[in-house]
């Protein structure tokens, strides 16, 4: 008896109660979902919305794209995907307008490449609001977009019949074609290509300065005392732009 008894107490030492070892088993069952948390939150320290088909594993990426939304879809995504996936597996869906699933004020930095001259103002303002309440204090917001007094510069310097054609291409403000067809006019309707509102520096500090951002400045590709924004920032994106950055006050 008293051998099987010592076993017996082995045996319950060892492996622990019921609740115990459910306890356990729920510990390893979470394990992959903490750590999965712990890279997300990780990635959401650095933002891009906007991100086109640049989305690096360090930063989280967003883009509002029809097509990038449609690949995100179970079903229609997989059969597509299988063919032509074109936005990189990393880029999320997302509206910055609408908003993002993003912590607030949990980024250290946020970064967008021509995303503003897409929106109207109105929609503009809102997306600006939208990166000062994920941004933590003290952390940084980096954009680039055309150059609506570089556009205009140009224009007026240049003595060609083709001058005013040249100047509608580059701002993106008119139509060269009118979308006829179905299929047009909803890539029309639901697409972002179509330049909305245009910025000079002075209008976009204005804007930045309404929403509460401090330390506003002209900004140039790598000029960032924040090394983690060179994995997004193209040069080819910054030339004859317009780029700026400042921060939420401490």
């Amino acid at each position: 008896m008293g051998i099987r008894a010592g076993r017996l107490f082995r045996t319950a030492f060892n492996q622990g109660s019921g609740h115990e070892r459910a306890e356990r088993r729920d510990t390893h069952a979470d394990q992959p979902r903490m750590e999965m948390s712990a890279r997300r939150e990780t990635h959401s320290r650095y933002v891009q919305y906007g991100c086109g088909l640049t989305a690096p594993r360090e930063w989280r990426n967003f883009d509002a794209s029809p097509r990038l939304r449609f690949e995100r879809l179970p079903l229609p995504g997989f059969l597509y995907g299988r063919y032509k996936f074109l936005f990189p597996r990393n880029a999320e869906y997302g509206d910055i307008v609408k908003g993002l699933p993003v912590s607030p004020e949990s980024c250290a930095g946020i970064y967008c490449s021509h995303v503003l001259e897409h929106l109207s103002l109105e929609d503009a303002t809102t997306a600006l609001q939208h990166t000062f309440h994920y941004l933590r204090p003290g952390g940084i917001f980096r954009l680039v977009l055309p150059d609506l007094e570089y556009l205009i510069k140009q224009y007026l310097s240049a003595h060609s019949k083709d001058a005013a054609t040249s100047f509608m291409k580059e701002t993106g403000l008119g139509y060269e074609h009118r979308p006829r067809s179905l299929k047009a006019f909803i890539a029309s309707w639901l697409g972002h290509s179509q330049h909305r509102w245009m910025w000079d520096f002075r209008a976009l500090e204005s804007a930045l300065r309404d929403v509460g951002f401090v330390e506003i400045r002209r900004a140039f590709p790598g000029d960032s005392a924040d090394p983690m924004f060179e994995m997004v920032e193209s040069r080819e994106r910054w030339e004859n732009c317009l780029g700026a950055e400042c921060r939420k006050p401490v």
